[in-house]
């Protein structure tokens, strides 16, 4: 069946997004920055930010665990400008060439729901699919099947009609469960290669 609906992530897709780029001045050294991400267990604890928690309560609970690493826990939403620096100019033309050509473009992003306004305002190319999901926003994240099921309602996704493209292998293997087509992203280029094997007309 031909591709209708096409499925953006955002961040590592349209949007270069690095954690490491809020802490450059603080630990300027690599292994320094990944040990206090493993320590504070970073991964887990921003997923949290992302399926709906305020900052400031998340601040907080990780700031009570590791009071001896407050300021570098609070520093992160300092400084979260820096982790979202320039657009992916390539995705973002692919985008624009298939809402040119007539697909349904829709987004589908882990994030939280105090700094997705930023990002909106920095990056007005957001508001030009026909909507988005916001994870922080619904309080579900990817790849929680859920989120794929809301997606689909609310946008009247035709699931055998639709291809989503992500970054992460885990949030890809979650759209084809949910019975859509999924391209893992890695760079624009391929991506164009693998929509075109999908038949999508792409520029």
């Amino acid at each position: 069946m031909a591709i209708e609906h096409i499925v953006f992530d955002i961040g590592r897709v349209l949007v270069h997004w690095d954690h490491h780029a809020a802490y450059l001045d603080a630990l300027p050294d690599e292994a320094d920055r990944k040990r206090f991400f493993e320590e504070v267990d970073f991964p887990g604890w921003n997923l949290q930010q992302d399926a709906g928690r305020s900052w400031a309560e998340g601040e907080e609970v990780l700031a009570a665990q590791f009071p001896h690493r407050e300021e570098l826990i609070r520093l992160f939403r300092q400084n979260w400008h820096l982790t979202v620096p320039h657009a992916i100019g390539e995705s973002v033309a692919i985008m624009r060439s298939l809402i040119a050509r007539g697909y349904d473009v829709t987004l589908l992003t882990n994030w939280s729901a105090d700094t997705y306004p930023i990002a909106q305002e920095r990056y007005d190319f957001l508001a030009e699919p026909r909507g988005v999901t916001v994870s922080g926003q619904i309080r579900m994240v990817k790849p929680d099947p859920a989120i794929y099921a809301h997606h689909q309602k609310v946008f009247g996704l035709d699931p055998e009609r639709t291809v989503f493209i992500d970054d992460s292998a885990r949030n890809v293997e979650a759209a084809r469960e949910a019975g859509w087509k999924a391209i893992l992203f890695r760079e624009p280029e391929e991506l164009r290669r693998d929509l075109r094997k999908l038949g999508v007309t792409v520029d």
